[in-house]
C-alpha cells in the first residue's frame, strides 16, 4: 500500500482515541493506560518470537518510545477524565502545530519562519477558546477547572517532541513499536498496583479496552510508522490535521454534546493554524 493509505488508516484509528477514552474514564488512568498499550503491542509478538532483532534497539531509542508512548497516553486520559473531554481533545491535538515550532529548537539545521510564528499564535488562541469557552456553566465538566487541560497540553507536547526526536535517534524497525507499548504497559500496571485503587473490569470495559489497545494504540502506530518510513513526512503531516476535526465531531456524537459557537471556532483555528504552519517552508 501506498504511504497515503497507512496514513489514513492510522488517522481512521486515531479518530477513535477520544471517545474510546471517555467512554472508559472511570477506570484509573495507569490501569487504562497498562492495558492499553500491552494489548496494542500484541501484532509485534510473533516476528519478535521469530527474530529476537525485531525489538533490538538501543537503550536511548527504547527510552524515547517509552517517554513518547507512555506520557502521551497518561496525559491524554488525564485530561479527558478531569476537563470536558471536547475541549480537551481539541487542545491534545495542537500537537501537529508544536511540531512545526518545536522543529528549530529540536532538530539541527531548521529555522523558524514568521508564518510559524502567526501559526502558534493563532493555534494557540484556539486553545484558549476551548477552554475559556467552558467558563459559561453549560459545558458538562466545567466545574472541576481549568487544571484538567494541562495534561491536554503535556500531552501535545509529548507527541510532538517525540516524533521530532525519532529523527535523532538511529533508525529502527516497526516492530520495534511493540517493545515500546509492552514495556511502557508494563511500566503503567507497575504504577497503577503502587498508585491507585484496584477495580475490576466490566465485560464491557474489557471490550473497550481491548478495540482501544489494538486500533489507536496499537494497529495505528504501526502504520503511521510505516508511512512516515515510505512517504513525504511533510505530506503525512497535512493528512494528520483531518484528526482534530473528526475525532471532534466523533465525541461530539458519542457524548451527546451540541456542536457550540466556542468548539467550532476553537475546532476551525487549530486547524487552520496546523495547516498555515505546515504550509511555512
Amino acid at each position: 500500500m501506498s504511504s497515503t493509505v497507512y496514513a489514513l488508516l492510522a488517522i481512521a484509528l486515531w479518530t477513535s482515541l477520544a471517545s474510546l477514552g471517555t467512554a472508559l474514564s472511570h477506570l484509573p488512568p495507569f490501569l487504562l493506560t497498562g492495558l492499553a498499550l500491552m494489548i496494542g503491542s500484541v501484532p509485534s509478538w510473533p516476528l519478535v518470537l521469530r527474530d529476537r532483532r525485531a525489538w533490538k534497539v538501543p537503550p536511548r531509542t527504547l527510552a524515547l518510545g517509552i517517554y513518547g508512548l507512555f506520557g502521551y497516553h497518561f496525559l491524554l486520559f488525564i485530561a479527558l477524565r478531569y476537563a470536558p473531554p471536547v475541549e480537551a481533545n481539541l487542545v491534545n491535538y495542537l500537537w501537529p502545530l508544536l511540531m512545526v515550532v518545536l522543529a528549530p529548537v529540536l532538530l539541527p539545521r531548521m529555522s523558524l519562519r514568521p508564518l510559524h510564528v502567526i501559526a502558534a499564535l493563532l493555534g494557540f488562541a484556539g486553545a484558549a477558546v476551548a477552554i475559556l469557552g467552558t467558563r459559561g456553566g453549560t459545558t458538562p465538566g466545567a466545574d472541576v477547572g481549568y487544571w484538567g487541560f494541562l495534561p491536554a497540553l503535556g500531552s501535545a507536547f509529548i507527541w510532538a517532541s517525540y516524533s521530532l526526536w525519532t529523527k535523532r535517534v538511529a533508525a529502527f524497525p516497526t516492530s520495534a513499536i511493540g517493545l515500546f507499548g509492552l514495556v511502557s504497559g508494563a511500566l503503567s500496571l507497575i504504577c497503577h498496583a503502587l498508585l491507585e485503587p484496584s477495580v475490576a473490569l466490566s465485560a464491557r470495559d474489557w471490550l473497550l479496552v481491548a478495540l482501544c489497545g489494538l486500533g489507536p494504540l496499537g494497529a495505528a502506530f504501526f502504520v503511521w510508522d510505516m508511512a512516515l518510513k515510505r512517504g513525504d513526512a511533510r505530506q503525512i503531516g497535512i493528512l494528520s490535521y483531518i484528526t482534530p476535526l473528526a475525532s471532534t465531531s466523533l465525541l461530539l456524537a458519542v457524548t451527546g454534546r451540541p456542536l457550540t459557537w466556542s468548539i467550532a471556532l476553537a475546532a476551525a483555528l487549530i486547524i487552520a493554524a496546523a495547516v498555515m504552519g505546515t504550509r511555512a517552508r
